[in-house]
């Protein structure tokens, strides 16, 4: 038998199975080994010391598919002279436990060709030629790792002869050399080094140590506007106005405009002839960029309270827009609050207190 053949074959099967599936658990490992081989009584062969090499790919933590070669010289049971065995075969491997466990067992199942060279011609089949033979195997056994190179194993594996449908015993040890290789997958580029690659990252450039969430940029808890690392305030009320530092400020009104503006009974439309009252608002917040302004809404009491609020915000609304569509002050800067009759400045048991009372004021204010 040419044993050259099949056995490049079975150490190219063994390179090929499974390519790069998990590269951080591959190793190779070189395992020769000794053993008793038991024949089936068919055979008129001598139970013998047989001897081999085995090359073990293991791709996956727990699987692994190796090549094997054996051979031994094994006397004639019942008449003089001996036989040449030789096999080759590729088995694949399951172990119950992953590269790191220092005790491993293991299940093992394959497939190979064996050469029965018999050189007497007494009393066998097959004597004076060679015997080829398929023998498909099970068997398990155990591997016990000395250090992260180094490991022994034991291994029990009953052959079953398909020609011939013979049962022949294998028991061996072997002491196995492994070489690893170990591969990270590439990291993408992240150049600010927040955790989040540079592809999804929607704020590149955040400050070394602060966190941040999936898109990669930085978390505000408090949800004010401000993000944890600037945040002088942590856990400030949901929705309230803060400062650059996240704090809550004090808005001070610092001068208060009364626009004599005249609605019309129960409306809140203006026209162009108050433009003047709104426009010296617009420049007194064009000449102080710090400030913001509340539009604020007053009614005298008669009439219902609900109903006196809801016209007193309408109608400060209607200010507030104009002087953000008209004038062109910032709508950030610019609010609208309804008092109704909450705010008296004068009587309203006279018609003259309650025409005081019925006014709209701009609150210029400030954050303190």
């Amino acid at each position: 038998m040419n044993i050259m053949r099949p056995a490049a074959a079975a150490v190219l099967a063994s390179s090929i199975a499974m390519p790069a599936l998990a590269e951080d658990q591959q190793s190779i490992s070189l395992t020769p080994f000794a053993g008793y081989q038991l024949f089936d009584d068919k055979r008129d062969l001598d139970e013998s010391a047989t001897y081999g090499i085995g090359i073990e790919y293991r791709f996956l933590p727990n699987w692994a598919v190796e090549a094997v070669y054996s051979r031994a010289d094994a006397d004639r049971k019942y008449v003089g002279g001996e036989s040449k065995f030789e096999e080759i075969r590729v088995d694949g491997t399951y172990y119950f436990a992953g590269p790191d466990a220092a005790l491993t067992p293991y299940l093992s199942a394959g497939v190979g060709h064996a050469d029965f060279g018999i050189d007497d011609t007494a009393s066998y089949a097959h004597a004076g030629t060679d015997h080829d033979e398929t023998r498909v195997n099970i068997g398990g056994g155990v591997r016990y790792h000395i250090s992260d190179m180094v490991s022994v194993r034991g291994d029990l594996r009953e052959f079953h002869g398909v020609d011939e449908s013979t049962f022949d015993t294998l028991a061996s040890v072997g002491l196995s050399l492994s070489f690893h290789r170990t591969t990270s997958d590439p990291q993408p580029a992240d150049a600010d080094g927040d955790g989040v690659a540079d592809a999804n990252d929607q704020c590149p450039g955040t400050p070394a140590g602060v966190e941040v969430n999936s898109r990669g940029c930085e978390l505000d808890n408090d949800n004010d506007g401000v993000v944890n690392s600037k945040d002088e305030c942590p856990n400030t009320t949901m929705g309230a106005e803060v400062n650059e530092q996240g704090c809550e400020g004090v808005t001070e009104t610092v001068e208060t405009i009364n626009l004599r503006i005249q609605f019309p009974l129960n409306s809140a439309e203006i026209g162009n002839t108050y433009d003047a009252e709104i426009r010296a608002v617009a420049e007194h917040m064009e000449e102080h960029p710090e400030t913001v302004a509340e539009i604020a809404g007053h009614t005298d009491s008669l009439g219902a309270a609900d109903y006196n609020e809801q016209l007193s915000q309408r109608r400060a609304q209607s200010v507030a827009d104009r002087l953000v569509n008209v004038h062109g002050v910032e709508a950030d800067r610019v609010s609208a609050v309804g008092y109704g009759e909450a705010e008296p400045v004068a009587s309203n048991e006279t018609d003259a207190g309650r025409a005081q009372n019925r006014r709209v004021e701009a609150r210029i204010q400030v954050l303190r």
